[in-house]
């Protein structure tokens, strides 16, 4: 069994994470609703029952209603806390009349996110606090300070980012005292940019790919926990139907299909293994409150084992559409 990076620090993580982006109903300021708080318990039930230790929440999800819906929860079965490893973001500011969408890492705004996110999931503190997106007004001393003081007072254990370049990742750990530990990223057999800028290397092809060069290798070598979001492609290779997608999408959804039901297991499984695959020891963050696709995700790791260099290559080249130069 393979020890991905945050195991290697000592964090109880599950090689698969549950994402609760769908929690607490809709994007809206309507209020929580008991049956939601009873699908986002359903759902969490599921995941445990497969082994998932690991819940990854944001504080704009539902615009709050996901991590209050997990609060509700946790107040009824407060059993379930030390059994968890909780990570949740900040730094994504709606919009507010005049005032458009952005981004904050300002140290106000980070010990506010992370007090109001305590409060909704009804938890003393967090295991990793994550920064969202990217802000181009940062100050790595202005959110090392933040950071210290979450630290101090117990409330945050690890911290890490989504969705970050590598100088970014070190522009910010610069002025940190300690490790990041986790980046969050796009990434999935629909979403191969992370492959290809590596294979790309002395290509004209290459010129086309949007990824940070490096990163991959980066944060392996720092042990930075790379998590996968998005990792099953809203479901286009397992079940959810591809009229209409492009001829490699079509045909990877046939070989994930045809993979599946040689070696007995789910669609499911045999994308996140292909994910779980790479040496990275990727963690993917699946986006589902429906049971039984959580449930279908119980074989991942066993497969990401099993599955061999000529299969991963399969279901990569396939999906990308091109032969390997």
């Amino acid at each position: 069994m393979k020890i991905i990076p945050l195991q290697q620090r000592g964090i109880a993580a599950s090689r698969v994470i549950m994402g609760c982006m769908p929690f607490g109903g809709g994007w809206n300021r309507d209020p929580l609703l008991a049956e939601d708080v009873l699908k986002a318990e359903k759902a969490l039930d599921a995941a445990m029952s497969i082994g998932i230790s690991m819940i990854d929440h944001a504080n704009i999800y539902t615009m709050g209603k996901a991590e209050e819906a997990f609060g509700r929860i946790l107040k009824n079965r407060p059993e379930l806390r030390e059994q968890l490893v909780i990570q949740t973001k900040c730094g994504i500011r709606f919009g507010e009349g005049d005032v458009p969408g952005r981004f904050d890492f300002s140290q106000e705004h980070i010990l506010e996110s992370v007090d109001a996110s305590l409060s909704r999931l009804s938890v003393d503190y967090l295991d990793v606090l994550l920064l969202h997106r990217p802000d181009p007004l940062m100050e790595p001393e202005e959110v090392a300070e933040a950071f210290g003081k979450l630290k101090a007072s117990g409330k945050v254990r690890y911290f890490g980012v989504s969705n970050m370049s590598a100088a970014q990742i070190r522009f910010l750990q610069s002025a940190l005292p300690e490790p990041l530990v986790v980046n969050q990223l796009e990434m999935s057999l629909a979403k191969l940019d992370w492959l290809d800028q590596g294979v790309h290397v002395n290509q004209q092809a290459g010129v086309n790919v949007n990824f940070s060069e490096g990163l991959m290798e980066y944060c392996q070598m720092e042990k930075v926990q790379i998590q996968a979001w998005a990792p099953l492609a809203q479901g286009r290779f397992t079940g959810r139907g591809v009229e209409g997608e492009p001829a490699n999408i079509q045909a990877t959804a046939a070989m994930v299909q045809r993979m599946a039901a040689e070696k007995g297991t789910t669609p499911e499984a045999i994308v996140l293994g292909w994910l779980m695959r790479h040496p990275a020891g990727i963690q993917p963050v699946i986006g589902s409150s429906n049971v039984e696709r959580i449930l279908a995700t119980k074989d991942a790791e066993r497969q990401a084992q099993l599955m061999t260099r000529e299969e991963w290559y399969s279901l990569y080249v396939s999906s990308r559409g091109v032969n390997m130069p």
